[in-house]
């Protein structure tokens, strides 16, 4: 996720990085070219190559705004609910650091409980995020978890079993109360059902057929929007062309970055930061002095 303090106006016209063009250059030069086609047979063969009336591509700019602005709408809307499900879950980390003093600060329950919270954030990167690997888990995993954690096909849920299983030790043994086993095993249970959000969210996308509906109707208008504008435009259809296919392939491709809230884009949540985060915050809840840095952005960059 780009984060930065908000550029100047004129800044804001040269930056590239965290804007969507990059991703939508190649397209955009493809339309410039085409445009330049137009224009330059129009003038050659205005006969063979004329002009379209404008009025139905108004109709479908008008269209095609409000197609973008729904799509962007819902996609907008997966990546907030993405940021409060990870709100979420550091807060419910924080807590857990604090109601299981429940066991004694310094018992190994505790201590035990805690290091597996630690790699169920870590562990819920990888699970999110394809690229990410194992290492940061591995590193706070307590040593008897880490074969079940390798052998499983839902490792933070493996990570959560664990949890559940010494916890349960610890009711057994007499040294958790049923009221107080029930407050600790609620946040367990609050972070599994974070994780089912997590997933929900990665494992169901926009509906495609509207997606390619979209991809394909944005791409027709600006390739035939230069036959709308050649004869009033002139030479100046390629850049207007240009500019109108800038908005609408933006909008279209940002729609697909904030679609996966949890992917490697530009655009995407910072969940390693927040996974890094709950790790600082629950080492000090379990009295370590040495802590690392907080996340701070890469160049205007924080993943």
């Amino acid at each position: 996720m780009i984060v930065r303090p908000r550029p100047s106006i004129w800044k804001l016209f040269f930056l590239v990085r965290g804007s969507i063009l990059p991703r939508v250059l190649p397209r955009l030069c493809l339309i410039f070219v085409v445009s330049m086609a137009i224009v330059g047979g129009h003038q050659v063969w205005p006969d063979w190559i004329g002009s379209i009336d404008g009025a139905p591509f108004a109709l479908v700019g008008i269209a095609l705004s409000v197609f973008l602005g729904s799509r962007n709408a819902a996609c907008y809307d997966r990546w907030w609910e993405g940021r409060k499900i990870w709100g979420s879950l550091v807060a419910t980390c924080r807590d857990f650091g604090r109601v299981t003093l429940l066991l004694g600060a310094e018992s190994p329950a505790r201590l035990r409980l805690l290091a597996l919270t630690m790699a169920f954030a870590q562990a819920m990167v990888p699970q999110l995020r394809q690229s990410v690997g194992h290492d940061r888990v591995l590193a706070v995993l307590p040593g008897d978890a880490r074969e079940a954690y390798l052998a499983s096909r839902n490792p933070p849920d493996a990570i959560l079993r664990a949890a559940a299983r010494s916890l349960i030790d610890e009711h057994r043994a007499g040294r958790l109360s049923d009221i107080e086993w029930q407050v600790v095993d609620n946040h367990i249970r609050t972070l599994g059902e974070a994780q089912a959000a997590c997933e929900r969210i990665r494992l169901t996308p926009v509906p495609f057929a509207y997606t390619v509906l979209l991809h394909r109707i944005a791409f027709l208008f600006c390739v035939l929007l230069p036959f709308g504008f050649v004869e009033a435009l002139g030479y100046f259809t390629p850049l207007v062309g240009t500019l109108v296919a800038y908005a609408v392939f933006g909008l279209d491709a940002l729609g697909d970055e904030l679609e996966r809230p949890f992917g490697d884009d530009l655009n995407a949540l910072p969940i390693q930061a927040l996974a890094d985060t709950i790790e600082i915050n629950l080492r000090e809840a379990m009295g370590q002095s040495q802590l690392p840095e907080l996340p701070q952005p890469h160049y205007h960059l924080l993943m």
